[in-house]
């Protein structure tokens, strides 16, 4: 559970220090567990989420939106893995709806990380010791596709690509309503909700992000439309927050949306297209995974046909996902 933010004004003594260091000696943390924290977002210095070389001033305010995640190293553990393709630097998975991707406060087990680690036991090594070998990550209800590093220098060449825009990744959501654009860029900055501190928003003072999406097709009642949305960053809840921002929530979306969808159970999100540069051979690799089951029956409930491989964005050499 996400404790309650916790308000440090800051003291004389500390008036000109890196906010870092300045949070590290308020709370007796290391000063790599606050810039884990910074860079999540979950630091704010008067209600704004400070650049890494704020210094602060008498007075400012610092809250605390979460804790470090304790130096607890995942073990493997026999959870089953949907692997699409592997070699000695890349792991493309499929990850299912309800699966963790790492462990964390309330998911200790049985996440996506163990199942790697069972199968794969060198990425114990590889990047991060708390989720080995994740350079990006799913929502724990979002289905689909992600790369995973096998290799300390395909770790690095991913990080690098990823926050350089080089990976791509599609996603399939069905929305409430028609978007007026067929085609639109969301650009809109995204920090912490200043009402729900537990979910993100639009804020001026938040992180920059950018989704694009295509309309795909809408149903005869023009009350659901399948969309293909496209990350050019990756902010956490990206797609939901940009998409409830602009009038369209993602169907059984609980957090970002109107209602809940019982009969889904989920949001609509399928990350269904993943393309990156292969590390060690420069090669294009381009993956596609059809829609599960739950989500094909949500688009026929609504008169609506799942897409094809070709729809969308097309991919030269795809791997077809099985199921």
């Amino acid at each position: 559970m996400t404790p309650e933010p916790e308000a440090l004004p800051i003291p004389a003594s500390l008036v000109g220090e890196r906010i870092d260091r300045a949070v590290a000696l308020l709370t007796g943390w290391s000063r790599a567990e606050v810039q884990a924290l910074l860079a999540a977002g979950s630091v704010l210095v008067d209600g704004r989420v400070p650049a890494k070389s704020h210094r602060v001033t008498l007075g400012a305010v610092v809250e605390l939106l979460a804790e470090p995640e304790p130096e607890v190293f995942p073990e493997p553990e026999p959870v089953p893995i949907d692997v699409r393709d592997a070699d000695a630097d890349v792991i493309v998975v499929h990850k299912p709806a309800g699966l963790v991707v790492h462990p964390g406060a309330g998911h200790e087990h049985g996440t996506l990380v163990q199942g790697l680690l069972a199968r794969f036991p060198e990425l114990a090594t590889v990047g991060d010791r708390r989720r080995p070998g994740i350079v990006h990550r799913l929502d724990r209800d979002t289905s689909g596709l992600l790369v995973v590093a096998r290799s300390a220098e395909a770790y690095d060449a991913l990080v690098h690509a990823l926050a350089a825009h080089d990976v791509e990744r599609r996603y399939l959501a069905l929305v409430r309503g028609v978007p007026a654009a067929a085609r639109a860029v969301i650009d809109a900055p995204i920090g912490r909700s200043t009402r729900r501190r537990t979910r993100m928003a639009v804020r001026a003072a938040g992180r920059p992000a950018r989704t694009t999406y295509e309309r795909i097709a809408s149903n005869a009642e023009g009350r659901a439309t399948l969309l293909e949305c496209r990350l050019e960053t990756g902010r956490t809840h990206q797609i939901r927050v940009h998409l409830a921002a602009i009038g369209h929530p993602v169907i059984g979306d609980a957090a970002y949306g109107t209602d809940t969808e019982p009969i889904l159970g989920r949001p609509f999100l399928h990350a269904h297209r993943l393309g990156f540069t292969h590390p060690r051979t420069g090669q294009p690799r381009s993956y596609h995974a059809a829609l599960p089951e739950d989500l094909v029956a949500a688009l026929h409930a609504r008169g609506l046909e799942a897409p094809g491989p070709d729809e969308g964005s097309a991919g030269a050499g795809d791997v077809e996902g099985a199921g």
